[in-house]
């Protein structure tokens, strides 16, 4: 990845993180003072993302984690499948960032603590705990009825609504997928026809020059 390059001094772990049943998933992990650490998600075009997080400093008086002091911060960068960056912003030690996939496919989201603030760390780990939401599962359906006055029944229909068209664009996604597996197996398998052409006439030819070259041995050894 392109991130590797940028970040000689940072480690990066990529997890890719496939989604089974839920298009939304929470884990929490750990940073070190100089880490950076990505996650790989798979989003269909046009579809809006949401992640929370939020950072606790691990106490060694206490042996536990504690909530981060204000002053520590979290750098969010989001790249598409084509390595443009999405988002890149600079955020507290809990908040919420967004973004919209304008390109179907692969999503780097990576996370750094605020290089200005390692004295906090004072040695020790970063626990940080992410929540990703995507597609109709990243929308507040309470919020959204208190804001538009609706009723159960009207949120109801809403919701199979958006439910209906983030199945679509699933479906889209997989056919794109699907597309893009055909093209790579025909580049392929022509390739491979191209090259056992190729050989083949590489082995005629050395066959048709090792008989010229004994049959002239022979003539200049009399034996023909």
């Amino acid at each position: 990845m392109a991130a590797v390059g940028c970040w000689p001094r940072v480690l990066l772990q990529v997890l890719v993180v496939f989604r089974i049943a839920s298009p939304g998933w929470g884990l929490y992990f750990h940073l070190g003072e100089t880490e950076r650490k990505c996650f790989i998600e798979e989003i269909p075009d046009e579809t809006m993302v949401i992640g929370n997080y939020r950072t606790q400093l691990f106490d060694k008086q206490r042996e536990e984690y504690l909530p981060a002091t204000p002053g520590l911060g979290m750098f969010v960068e989001v790249k598409d499948p084509d390595e443009k960056v999405v988002l890149s912003r600079q955020y507290g030690s809990e908040g919420r960032f967004t973004f919209t996939s304008h390109t179907p496919g692969d999503h780097q989201i990576c996370l750094h603590s605020n290089s200005t603030k390692f004295s906090l760390f004072a040695g020790g780990m970063l626990r940080v705990h992410l929540d990703i939401q995507v597609g109709e599962h990243a929308n507040d359906y309470a919020e959204i009825a208190a804001k538009d006055k609706l009723s159960e029944l009207q949120l109801r229909v809403r919701q199979l609504l958006e439910q209906i068209e983030q199945i679509q664009k699933e479906q889209n996604y997989q056919r794109w997928r699907e597309e893009r597996f055909r093209l790579t197996s025909e580049s392929t398998n022509q390739r491979v026809l191209w090259w056992s052409i190729v050989q083949t006439l590489i082995l005629v030819a050395i066959g048709v020059w090792q008989m010229r070259h004994l049959k002239s041995f022979f003539e200049a050894k009399k034996l023909v």
